[in-house]
């Protein structure tokens, strides 16, 4: 294992896929059943890093297309040692994009994760210390565009978890399409969630403040939970105060949920709410 991951002690929003650990990633199946019972189409788009795997449904072309992006997954085995398969053990961003009502509705893992082979085909820097990366959110770009394409969209809604929401933060920076951004669990600022877990640095992450401010104008949703002990909610109240938003008034405390559990309850009526508009 190269050095720089070495110093990596453990992946932040991967910490929550720990328990049950097996030797075998049951992530594949469960996700592809929840694919099957709600009628999605499974691809893995090629990009110039690796392939990208997505389930989506496509009911109205033309009209807006929502995308559901992964978080980080199962990126390590334990505290110290890294996974040799990032895809997540719960298909909660799956099951989560299965209950949206929206006529078009995709989902995109992560580099690494739900492979066509079974095993990852990119290097495991790119769920680790080069996970935030220009080359991952290229590689999220061009199957974003993709879909996009099928879809024959002209706007797009985005959706990140936990470590896929400041994907979708980069994601929206660089884009003239972003029409809406929602975050749930949403690590927007993976620096300063590292140093509140006393973790070493990633490499090349883009500052915060100065993404929060590419994407103020972009109407916006946190929803965050109480009690999370791997994302704290003083980093979607950071992150509103970059957006210029003294008042939280772009996040919602979502009771009853914690970083992983909980979303699927009220996940109906959350995507209805009103989003912050500067």
């Amino acid at each position: 294992m190269p050095k720089s991951l070495k110093n990596l002690v453990f992946s932040i929003i991967g910490i929550s896929f720990l328990a049950g650990c097996a030797t075998i990633n049951t992530g594949y199946h469960t996700a592809d059943t929840v694919a099957f019972e709600h009628h999605f189409t499974k691809d893995h788009i090629k990009t110039g890093l690796c392939n990208i795997t997505s389930f989506y449904h496509l009911n109205n072309l033309g009209a807006p297309l929502t995308i559901y992006i992964e978080g980080d997954g199962f990126a390590w085995r334990s505290r110290h040692e890294l996974s040799d398969d990032p895809t997540p053990r719960n298909p909660l961003v799956l099951s989560l994009a299965a209950i949206d009502p929206s006529d078009n509705v995709a989902y995109l893992a992560r580099p690494g994760q739900l492979s066509a082979s079974g095993s990852p085909d990119c290097t495991p820097a790119y769920w680790s210390e080069k996970r935030f990366s220009q080359e991952v959110v290229n590689a999220i770009n061009t199957a974003i565009d993709h879909l996009k394409a099928k879809s024959q969209s002209k706007e797009i809604n985005i959706i990140g978890y936990s470590g896929g929401a400041f994907i979708a933060v980069l994601v929206a920076s660089g884009r003239d399409d972003v029409s809406s951004l929602r975050t749930i669990a949403g690590n927007l600022d993976p620096e300063t969630v590292n140093r509140y877990h006393n973790v070493s640095p990633l490499e090349a992450i883009p500052n915060a403040i100065n993404l929060a401010l590419k994407i103020a104008y972009i109407p916006q949703r946190h929803f965050v939970s109480a009690g999370d002990k791997v994302v704290p909610m003083s980093i979607a109240k950071s992150f509103a105060e970059k957006i210029g938003d003294k008042k939280y008034e772009s996040i919602t405390i979502v009771e009853g949920t914690s970083h992983t559990t909980g979303w699927q309850k009220t996940w109906l009526s959350l995507i209805n709410m009103p989003l912050y508009r500067k």
